[in-house]
């Protein structure tokens, strides 16, 4: 059995070709693993365009704000240099990159495991041509890891406007004095802080009433609240672009569909913070029978419209989930499930807990969401109870001058068991792993200790273990 995963260097396409290595050879499932990536430099997005670099120019922001926040800290406040910025970003991933391309390598002196630096389109249902090479293959199955590409909404005039994307940003070692932002999700939340710490003058186009669409409205309206307040950014609410135009002095101007003074905006610049897509568009798809689009993947990772049912999508490519923890995940579960497709035995699905967290408020005050929100919990089926707690209630985020903020726990009411957890507050991102534990494990918070070290940030979650306690007791 020969397969072949497209998309080699990413987090994905790793997870595949390193499981399914070690079954290459003689008395092995596997006679053949091919690995393609066309990368230059390889590294796959994630290192390169995504959590990596975003997470190095964050910190710079959350330096500056925490010094520009601190009354105790006196002189002049330092401005970003974004040449160091830049420089040590590079440095950082350029290292980062390297040792993903040398893993690679190191799975291709196995047996049986080649790499092929080339760009590989669909020819048939399984048929690949290799396009530096003029090369043909058929592998019995094919795992698409080929990430994602930036989403340019269909808006007129965005052609005629010279934007930028996260991607641009990340580089930037110059900024303009003003910007407009479409996109607020992930990525326009995480970067809007950087780009107000670094002097932009920023006005934010947010299509509902507010942020964080996954979260508990307090949440998103915390949020508004720190941007508003603490960034000096401007945030329009329920507002919808229309069209784009380029002013006399070569900057941007929108037009909304508000009837105020908001009607239209301008700006040396407009950042294109609008998601992401999947990368499909090279690989040829019309040779096949695969349609992307709701429910293509099912959760053994398998192309449900694929008759044989050996194509294999992962990661960002699918659409599911763009996160890099799930796309290595998605990554093992596909190549397990070959194994299991070629020895006849049953698949198994990929469902994971809710997990996600968004380096919001420059990384300083994160957003992190593992299992239910008491909404879902509820459209699940739970008799659940959920308790909130605000970070400025607990006297530790004082003594770290950051006490904003809250936090929501959510319960079984029946028998305690911990359904959820949603943070936004400083050191968020770092309790949810905890918290990932005990909802997977279904922990009764009863049983859960909340004697936190002292004095430690934790304590807001001994807080919500005492209150959710109380009130399945009660």
């Amino acid at each position: 059995m020969h397969v072949a995963v497209v998309g080699a260097y990413g987090s994905a396409g790793v997870a595949v070709a390193e499981t399914l290595a070690d079954h290459v050879g003689a008395g092995e499932p596997l006679d053949r693993l091919t690995m393609i990536d066309d990368g230059e430099p390889g590294g796959g997005l994630c290192i390169l365009r995504g959590c990596m670099p975003s997470k190095e120019v964050l910190s710079a922001a959350q330096h500056r704000f925490q010094a520009r926040h601190d009354d105790r800290l006196v002189g002049d406040l330092p401005s970003v240099d974004l040449e160091r910025v830049v420089e040590r970003k590079d440095e950082h991933t350029s290292s980062f990159a390297a040792h993903r391309r040398a893993a690679t390598e190191r799975l291709a002196d196995e047996e049986g495991v080649v790499f092929r630096h080339d760009t590989a389109r669909f020819v048939g249902p399984h048929q690949l041509e290799l396009v530096d090479a003029g090369e043909r293959l058929e592998p019995d199955y094919v795992a698409v890891a080929t990430g994602s590409v930036v989403n340019v909404p269909d808006l007129p005039g965005i052609d005629e406007i010279d934007y930028a994307t996260s991607a641009d940003v990340l580089d930037a070692t110059s900024l303009p004095d003003s910007g407009v932002v479409m996109g607020f999700g992930y990525v326009g939340v995480e970067l809007a802080p950087y780009l107000a710490e670094a002097g932009v003058d920023l006005t934010v186009i947010e299509h509902d009433e507010r942020p964080l669409d996954d979260a508990p409205a307090a949440f998103g309206d915390e949020l508004l609240s720190l941007y508003r307040e603490e960034f000096d950014i401007e945030i329009l609410t329920e507002t919808y672009e229309q069209r784009l135009e380029e002013t006399a002095d070569g900057g941007v101007r929108l037009h909304t569909d508000r009837e105020d003074e908001h009607a239209t905006v301008e700006a040396e610049q407009l950042f294109l913070f609008t998601g992401r897509r999947p990368n499909l568009d090279g690989l040829n798809l019309d040779a096949t029978p695969l349609e992307p689009g709701p429910g293509w993947v099912d959760a053994t990772m398998r192309a449900t419209d694929d008759d044989t049912g050996r194509t294999y999508v992962v990661g960002d490519a699918n659409g599911r989930e763009p996160i890099l923890h799930v796309a290595k995940e998605q990554g093992y579960t596909a190549a397990e499930n070959v194994l299991a497709d070629i020895a006849g035995e049953p698949l198994t699905e990929y469902d994971p807990t809710s997990h996600h967290v968004m380096f919001s408020g420059a990384a300083v005050y994160p957003y992190a969401r593992v299992g239910h929100t008491a909404d879902s919990a509820a459209d699940a089926g739970y008799d659940a109870v959920t308790v909130r707690r605000y970070a400025e209630d607990d006297g530790v985020f004082k003594t770290k001058v950051a006490s904003r903020g809250l936090a929501t726990l959510t319960v079984d009411a029946t028998d305690g068991s911990v359904l959820g957890y949603q943070g936004f507050h400083y050191h968020a991102d770092a309790m949810a792993k905890t918290m990932q534990i005990l909802v997977e494990q279904g922990a009764d918070v009863r049983n859960v200790p909340d004697r936190a070290y002292h004095p430690t940030t934790p304590e807001i979650l001994d807080g919500l273990f005492r209150e959710a306690s109380a009130a399945v007791e009660e």
